[in-house]
């Protein structure tokens, strides 16, 4: 009970702490609740994702085991908050591929109100094999998990446009800056030459983040650690059947982050998997996100997170580890002109001054009534869990 008095009293004041295992990291997000969706555990649990759903009930899914991509008794958890109750559920089973992890879950809706949840299975345990998943139904205002009443593949085919696409792309991009040598073809070329195969661009393509829902059409961003690169899948039916868009390339640009502007262009903010140091990279699609620019360095550091939301009053707001060197610390920028600029000093969600966390991936959404709600993976070697955080988007600033 002192605790919970504790608790309230630095939520109160804005400076809320959140506890895990024996270290105190600090946050001066203004919060309207924050907490553990499950206690600290031994498992494994990470890549969370989170849906508000038409009833008023939060749904929540991550993927947990005893390891990531080598682990096959991966699978992918839930946990529900009912409008009428301030606490998570018991944690329940939203998808298990027997005897192959399950990874990287995504919720959303569609224009149907329909629940997707997409996801892959990790074939061979390596990301280069994963396979795309995809589940659905209407049936998800009973307590517990959805009742899901269809599922298919996510079946991908870029053709030599893909080819194309990259080779044109790389030749826009700066010159690299780090050293070379003539027994160790560039990064460049290799990539090139990887797209020449079929079967490797048709596998292999991963979820991590909620897609951009524009009525009937969504567009689902999607990556690969084999290319190092990303695509879009996008339907134009409601999520019933998919295309694979252009490749977004760059030198390490994965797991994007959608919005879109008054213009109709869309931004993806990505996750550097590049050469050092890292920095959030950005792309743009003027085209629906059917194409996209080179994608090229912010000046917003990053090591291992990037999402994105637009807020119903226009801002935008852009959540990341700003850091080179860890997952201690996550980020929360604004911007006031569309993703043009942030914020150049930016609020906490956590930071841990001991450096001893891990806070990564996370999920943002806005409901009806324009509440902002965040998941997050937050490990220490005492445990690993899903934080979940509220925020009114008034007292953002």
């Amino acid at each position: 009970m002192k605790f919970a008095n504790t608790l309230k009293y630095w939520v109160a004041s804005f400076a809320l702490c959140a506890w895990t295992g024996n270290v105190l990291a600090q946050s001066n997000v203004k919060t309207v609740s924050s907490q553990e969706i499950f206690p600290p555990q031994a498992e494994h649990a990470h890549g969370s994702s989170i849906v508000a759903l038409p009833n008023g009930d939060l749904l929540a899914a991550w993927f947990q085991g005893s390891g990531e991509r080598t682990a096959d008794d991966v699978r992918i958890l839930g946990s529900r908050k009912a409008k009428s109750s301030a606490n998570w559920s018991a944690p329940f089973l939203m998808a298990d591929t027997p005897g192959i992890p399950d990874c990287n879950p995504v919720l959303f809706l569609n224009s149907k109100n329909e629940l997707t949840l997409a996801w892959i299975a990790v074939l061979g345990n390596q990301w280069e094999h994963s396979i795309l998943r995809t589940r659905k139904t209407k049936n998800y205002n009973q307590a517990g998990a959805p009742i899901w009443d269809w599922q298919d593949n996510i079946l991908l085919k870029p053709g030599e446009e893909f080819v194309k696409e990259v080779q044109e792309k790389f030749k826009q991009l700066p010159e690299l800056n780090h050293g070379w040598s003539a027994y160790a073809p560039d990064y460049d070329k290799l990539t090139i030459e990887a797209t020449k195969n079929s079967k490797y661009r048709s596998i292999g393509w991963m979820t991590r983040i909620k897609p951009l829902v524009l009525g009937e059409k969504i567009i689902l961003p999607l990556y690969s650690d084999g290319f190092n690169l990303s695509l879009m899948a996008i339907s134009e039916d409601n999520g019933e059947t998919w295309k694979p868009s252009l490749p977004l390339v760059g030198r390490g640009p994965i797991q994007p982050a959608l919005a879109q502007r008054k213009n109709g262009d869309i931004v993806a903010m990505l996750r550097d998997s590049g050469d050092g140091p890292t920095f959030i990279q950005q792309s743009i699609s003027k085209d629906q996100g059917q194409s996209w620019s080179p994608a090229t360095k912010t000046n917003l550091p990053n090591t291992a997170s990037v999402e994105m939301l637009k807020l119903a009053d226009g801002r935008w707001i852009l959540i990341g580890n700003d850091i080179h060197d860890g997952r201690y610390q996550l980020a929360l920028w604004i911007s006031t002109d569309e993703g043009a600029t942030w914020s150049s000093k930016p609020l906490y969600l956590e930071n841990d001054t001991t450096k001893k966390g891990g806070f990564s991936y996370p999920s943002l959404i806005q409901d009806s009534n324009g509440l902002i709600h965040i998941t997050y993976s937050s490990h220490f070697q005492s445990g690993k869990t899903i934080i979940y955080k509220s925020i009114n988007p008034e007292l953002l600033k």
